[in-house]
């Protein structure tokens, strides 16, 4: 790593194909928003010599955030792939959105990785959604390092912020979380702050100057060494309580000294395995300069420290129908298993595709077979379709370097993938297999919308298909009870960056509406009414009476139709008339337009005409005495009721509990979990939750989580249910 402090390794670059799994390293930066994964990436990019001047995100001129929308918003809402070389290994940099509206983006990051950078800022240190995906990669034991940036801040306390991160993600262990290097400070200037101008490496004891632009090496002074020795010794403490030599702590403490090189041999090894965080510093280069801070030690640890492809346990693989399949780790020969991890639609390219190849060697032209399951609830229909795959390429922001092939280990964009989506394995068409899917967060905000214009209309079913396809995070939604098209996002910056690509990439522009629940209506007790449909106009009239009773049922009965008519007062051929009549008339609603359900409605009685009675004459009484009756009874409106489960953060239980009451909601119980959590479980109104998504990141500062579901219909509250009725009364 950095402490063998070599020279600037000269095999730089932008990468090609990779030939060999060893020589590939897959990382994902992790950070909130504003933390500096995106500046470091053009960091790491300038000083591996993939690009001849950094850009910034202020300008809109960095490598990974090429979309017009992150130029507008000065952030990243996608996934974006940045391959550089270092020292012969191919470096493939995911750069993640730390907003918490992408985080599918930061999952499929994730997925396409083999270890984890997080990104802290010095300045505002550790908030709790990196807390908790840092969480998620210990419990599949990914490796991870921490970069402090921002170190130009005037508040800015590296060894401070060390602190806060063995606290943060130390865990009962905080000596498994410690910095390899200690910052350099040139003088003060005018506002007493002194930059930070270089490093010091803790094993290797020597300095690392930057001020000059290029990382140079030196000894450090006398006066130096005393100042890391604390600090240093904890460092060799902690890698020799993870070595795998369990005689070297004693032989440590027994006086004897421990080579650097085999530290820094046991260092690299705890880190491949995911037992020991290293913290280091980083920031990005002045104007002119070749490298920035700790950009150097950085690349080093990534190539030298984190694992190859090979050290992954891959998903699982089964065949199309559900069989367990077993692949050697990473085998470029083996049968081929690449996973859509990201689609992108480029306008003189088509459908873009990112893939992370497991097994086998993925090539240009050939045809592969397409398999997609799982996601049938968010408009994803289940596919296996073969298609033959176009360019191979690497992907260096919006540019695509061509690729004469992609082995098992490494990352490459695949074009005109017409049916792929992301989250779908591709295989070898005679040897069809499925990758188990990962893990994606429930769309929990609904944004329902309408084609703005008739020409809209006519381009935006398309649209939202192509949409969908690309985010797996999102589900599109035709429901049948509100006549509604619902878009469910998981935020309004999600929202809102879905409604800009549907209209710039897609042309499609559409008016936002006010989301509606699927609302009922029953009776509150027995009725009766009777229906009379009599027209003598001369010639053939129309000619039908019937009498109903009505009386309500449990939730979830639907509507059942009795016939308990005696003597042929309704003629047998028009019974099943008056029963169509009273669905009809149900499906419409009785009192405010919902549909009517949960009553039994027992035909008693009736009149025909031998001549002017008829199939549509009895459909009409049979409507009319379904409201004739609905006039005499009060009728309920019933509300869609949600089971709702939020895993909050112990101190965030009283908020919350207090605010679901406040939405009408009643809690059933709560129940401590791991990590110092509750699972708060409760029934709520839907028409209450609308926003909930929104408002409960908001109440808990981005940690909580909630699930929903249906639970079942039940009555509103008088006064809700009135005001209801008043604004459909006003809307007719």
């Amino acid at each position: 790593m950095g402490d063998k402090a070599n020279a600037h390794p000269g095999a730089a670059g932008r990468a090609t194909a990779a030939d060999h799994p060893a020589s590939v390293r897959n990382v994902v930066l992790v950070g909130h928003s504003g933390s500096g994964k995106t500046t470091l990436v053009e960091a790491l990019a300038l000083t591996a010599g993939a690009v001849n001047r950094a850009g910034r995100v202020e300008d809109g001129g960095t490598v990974s955030d090429y979309d017009e929308i992150e130029h507008r918003q000065q952030r990243s809402v996608q996934l974006s792939l940045v391959p550089v070389e270092w020292d012969g290994i191919k470096v493939n940099l995911l750069d993640t959105p730390g907003y918490a509206d992408f985080v599918g983006e930061l999952r499929a990051g994730l997925r396409a990785a083999d270890a984890a950078l997080f990104v802290v800022s010095a300045s505002d240190g550790v908030d709790g959604s990196t807390r908790m995906v840092w969480e998620e990669c210990a419990a599949v034991g990914m490796p991870r390092a921490i970069v402090v940036t921002h170190l130009e801040a005037a508040r800015a306390n590296y060894e401070e912020m060390t602190r806060i991160c063995a606290d943060a993600f130390g865990g009962d262990d905080p000596d498994a979380v410690l910095p390899l290097y200690l910052p350099l400070h040139g003088p003060q200037g005018p506002d007493g702050h002194a930059p930070v101008t270089g490093l010091i490496g803790l094993l290797s004891q020597k300095l690392f100057d930057y001020s000059s632009g290029e990382r140079k090496d030196s000894e450090p002074g006398e006066d130096q060494l005393p100042l890391i020795e604390e600090a240093r010794n904890r460092l060799i403490e902690g890698i020799i309580a993870e070595s795998e030599d369990e005689t070297l702590m004693d032989r440590y403490l027994g006086g004897e000294q421990v080579d650097v090189k085999t530290l820094i041999e046991d260092l690299e090894r705890a880190v491949a395995r995911g037992t020991f965080f290293p913290v280091l510093a980083a920031a990005p280069a002045a104007d002119g300069a070749r490298q920035g801070l700790g950009t150097v030690e950085v690349l080093e640890l990534i190539t030298r420290g984190f694992p190859t492809p090979l050290e992954r346990e891959a998903p699982g693989v089964t065949t199309i129908d559900g069989k367990p399949r077993e692949l050697k780790p990473c085998d470029p020969d083996g049968p081929l298993v690449a996973e859509v991890v990201k689609t992108a639609s480029d306008p003189y390219v088509g459908r873009v595709s990112m893939v992370r190849v497991f097994s086998g060697t993925l090539r240009p032209d050939e045809t592969v077979h397409v398999s997609g399951h799982g996601l049938a609830d968010r408009g994803h229909e289940d596919h296996d379709v073969d298609e033959k795959i176009g360019a191979l390429s690497a992907p260096f922001g919006k540019q695509q370097r061509t690729l004469s092939h992609a082995i098992a280990g490494d990352l490459a964009c695949v074009a005109k993938l017409s049916r792929a989506e992301t989250g779908d394995t591709l295989s070898a068409k005679d040897d069809p297999l499925l990758m188990e899917p990962w893990q994606m967060p429930d769309p929990l905000l609904p944004l329902a919308i309408q084609a703005h214009s008739k020409a809209d209309e006519d381009k935006l079913s398309q649209g939202l298909a192509r949409l969908v396809a690309e985010d797996p995070t999102m589900r599109l939604e035709q429901n049948q009870a509100t006549h509604q098209v619902v878009l469910w996002c998981l935020g309004e910056a999600h929202a809102d960056v879905a409604l800009e690509r549907l209209r710039s990439r897609y042309g499609v522009q559409v008016d936002v509406v006010p989301h509606k629940v699927s609302l009922r209506e029953t009776f509150a007790s027995r009725s009766a009414g009777r229906g009379r449909h009599v027209k003598q106009s001369g010639g053939h009239g129309q000619y039908a009476i019937c009498e109903i009773e009505v009386e309500p049922l449990p939730g979830g009965s639907g509507i059942e139709f009795v016939d308990k008519v005696v003597g042929g007062a309704v003629p047998r051929q028009f019974i099943p008339s008056v029963e169509k009549g009273v669905r009809a008339q149900a499906a419409k609603g009785v009192a405010a337009g919902h549909p009517l359900v949960d009553i039994r409605v027992t035909l008693l009685d009736g009149k025909a005409h031998s001549v002017d009675s008829s199939d549509a004459a009895f459909q009409t009484a049979g409507a009319l005495a379904l409201r004739e009756a609905a006039a005499d009874v009060k009728i309920h409106l019933l509300e869609p009721v949600a089971e709702v489960s939020v895993l909050v953060g112990d101190e965030y239980v009283g908020p919350v509990m207090s605010d679901l009451s406040g939405r009408r909601g009643r809690v059933l119980g709560t129940e401590q979990t791991s990590g110092g959590r509750t699972v708060i479980k409760a029934e709520v109104p839907e028409i209450e939750i609308g926003r909930y998504a929104i408002d409960l990141r908001s109440m808990s500062h981005g940690t909580a989580r909630f699930s929903r579901r249906y639970a079942r219909h039940e009555p509103m509250p008088q006064q809700i249910a009135e005001r209801i009725r008043e604004e459909a009364r006003a809307a007719s």
